[in-house]
């Protein structure tokens, strides 16, 4: 082992060295009094031609979600991008399908999901990696876009006023807890059935622990509408005829539907199970398809595993310009925390000087923060709009965020291009805004990644 250089005499050298300058004097009086990521942002970078776009969707989604919480940003992404194209297609002015709804199918498919990995682990040591891995986070709120797939393929979609939020989805914590420790004792009594050599007992005790699980979300989320049960559905569509408010009010009206969820779903007109999504992992070979190892939602679902193309990212961004100029807002995954400021809504890698504050920068790359584990997608969005210049290169995107309305910019972000091309890792597309090589990528027999790599990150800020 090399000499140890903190000892008394590096640290009077270090500190008489550190301040011999002036400025790390003020720096230090300023920022150990605060956040210094509040001292050091650029301004500039903040008012850069905040909410200009000449590239956008023709309707937003209204009102603002808010997760609140809870790590559901994966699922409020999804359905923003549902919700649009029903708002497009109905003229409905004010719309929220329930999150919430999907929230509680969710976790008790992750747990039957959990526990049939239990079971098929049983013969690997309990503190092997794999099986520590699964124990983890059995059922955690966060997910992936090939997870919605499967949940409104098997459940549909209702409003939100027919499930709406309770506490536990607004504030999930508690709820998380109770299930994961109750999985966790599970899996060790299955563990010890399988090794005893007693399957079939295992997996009929599988049913009864699942039952129980139904019972908690149930209690705790609220008993949601069956798959085949019909609800009423009552709603206001709006033609907006003129800029007077008067004749503006005469032209809504209310319908009213009977749907089931599945029925629901199949109205917007989208269907999707035909898009997959394109990662851009520089790590790892490009124009090829990767999965994951184990991680799914629903067993037998629509999307058997997690499913990705793993291209330059300027595939990402030209698949993104075609959805919107097409009307078709757009899934993608992010790590939302780096050089992002909530308040303001702006991400953007030139906003914060760390040379002003600490005489330091940051320097790893997009594929050294994902060896390192600095980087992975940890927050899903839904993109609306872009700013293109001349040449038609995209210089700023607009964000849908689910925060609420009071952050952002009435809860909108706007994404510089320099910071898609460093932390957007993910966007969902379909055959529509790809080359045909790309879906000839698809039709490859996937490269699997271990459960904890990087590209197994669930969404879930």
């Amino acid at each position: 082992m090399s000499p140890n250089p903190v000892n008394t005499a590096s640290l009077d050298a270090w500190k008489t060295q550190a301040f011999k300058s002036d400025k790390n004097r003020l720096a230090q009086a300023a920022i150990s009094r605060g956040n210094f990521q509040d001292m050091i942002i650029d301004r500039s970078a903040l008012n850069k031609n905040i909410g200009v776009f000449n590239t956008q969707i023709q309707l937003e989604g209204t009102p603002i979600t808010y997760q609140r919480s809870s790590g559901r940003c994966w699922i409020f992404a999804s359905l923003n991008v549902l919700r649009i194209a029903l708002q497009q297609k109905l003229k409905i002015p004010s719309f929220q399908f329930s999150q919430t709804y999907l929230f509680f199918y969710d976790k008790l498919e992750k747990s039957n999901w959990f526990l049939d990995n239990v079971i098929d682990t049983a013969d690997e040591e309990l503190d092997s990696r794999l099986v520590q891995e699964l124990l983890k986070e059995p059922v955690n709120d966060g997910g992936q876009f090939d997870m919605i797939i499967n949940l409104v393929e098997k459940y549909g979609l209702v409003p939100l006023d027919v499930f709406p939020d309770s506490w536990n989805s607004e504030n999930s914590r508690n709820m998380c807890y109770l299930i994961t420790e109750k999985l966790r004792e599970y899996a060790l009594t299955l563990r010890e059935l399988v090794k005893a050599g007693k399957k079939d007992e295992a997996l009929a005790m599988k049913a009864d622990f699942l039952q129980e699980i139904h019972t908690i979300l149930c209690i705790t989320l609220g008993t949601p509408p069956a798959v085949d049960e019909k609800f009423t559905w009552d709603f206001q569509t709006r033609d907006k005829v003129s800029d007077d408010k008067e004749l503006e009010i005469s032209a809504k009206k209310v319908e009213t539907l009977q749907l089931t969820p599945k029925e629901l779903y199949e109205l917007i007109g989208i269907d999707f199970k035909k898009y997959f999504s394109l990662i851009n992992d520089p790590r790892n070979e490009y124009n090829k398809r990767y999965t994951v190892d184990r991680l799914n939602n629903v067993a037998g679902g629509a999307k058997a595993h997690v499913d990705y193309v793993n291209t330059d990212i300027s595939e990402l961004k030209k698949a993104a310009i075609k959805a919107i100029q097409n009307n078709e807002a757009v899934f993608f995954g992010s790590d939302v925390g780096k050089f992002g400021d909530r308040k303001s809504g702006v991400l953007d890698t030139q906003a914060w000087d760390y040379n002003l504050g600490f005489n330091t920068s940051m320097k790893l790359n997009k594929k050294q923060r994902l060896q390192t584990g600095s980087s992975m997608m940890t927050h899903a969005m839904a993109i609306t709009a872009v700013h293109l210049d001349e040449s038609g290169k995209p210089v700023r995107w607009r964000i849908e965020n689910s925060w609420g309305k009071d952050n952002g910019k009435d809860g909108y972000y706007q994404m510089s291009d320099a910071w898609f091309d460093e932390y957007v890792f993910q966007v969902v597309t379909t055959d529509k805004y790809v080359e045909p090589e790309v879906l000839e990528i698809l039709k490859q027999e996937p490269k699997v990644l271990p459960l904890w790599d990087p590209m197994g990150a669930l969404a879930r800020l």
